[in-house]
């Protein structure tokens, strides 16, 4: 079978005004082309003349590996960022491993107790008191009568 081949247009011929329209149906033509070329293993004829946008299939296996339609990306949407790890996760199947722990909780209750507790019952107290409680607070731990301290010069043992 002999192919018929089209002649082709010159580039100078396409940018003259008047065939601008021809130079659009030209491009279009070449692109359609290049597609076809691209994928002629996965179009048939069938597909090619049918004028359904429709393919049947006859499994729906195709549907399997599918992921649901709501999505969320950088933080739009929060939560559903959350379903969408938690379900990766459960896919996936893996887990953080528990991880052995250095301190036991009995120890660092123990430590806090002893090194926080006591400060933070007073920094409490000391946001829940009133103004007179402050000002009497205030007034022992800096007697009005106790002078500055002044600045002493150095000594000057040469």
């Amino acid at each position: 079978m002999t192919s018929k081949i089209k002649p082709r247009l010159s580039r100078g011929v396409l940018d003259m005004k008047f065939m601008q329209r021809t130079k659009v149906k030209v491009a279009k033509e070449a692109d359609d082309e290049q597609s076809r070329a691209l994928y002629s293993n996965e179009l048939n004829e069938k597909m090619l003349n049918s004028n359904s946008n429709f393919i049947v299939e006859p499994s729906y296996s195709i549907c399997e590996g599918l992921i649901d339609g709501r999505l969320s990306f950088r933080g739009m949407n929060p939560e559903l960022e959350r379903l969408m790890e938690l379900e990766q996760a459960e896919k996936e199947g893996t887990t953080r491993p528990e991880q052995p722990k250095d301190v036991t909780d009995q120890e660092m209750v123990e430590t806090y107790y002893a090194n926080q507790a006591p400060a933070a019952s007073k920094t409490m107290s000391k946001k829940f008191s009133t103004k007179n409680e402050f000002h009497k607070r205030k007034s022992n731990e800096n007697p009005k009568w106790q002078k500055k301290a002044h600045f002493k010069k150095p000594r000057q043992d040469d």
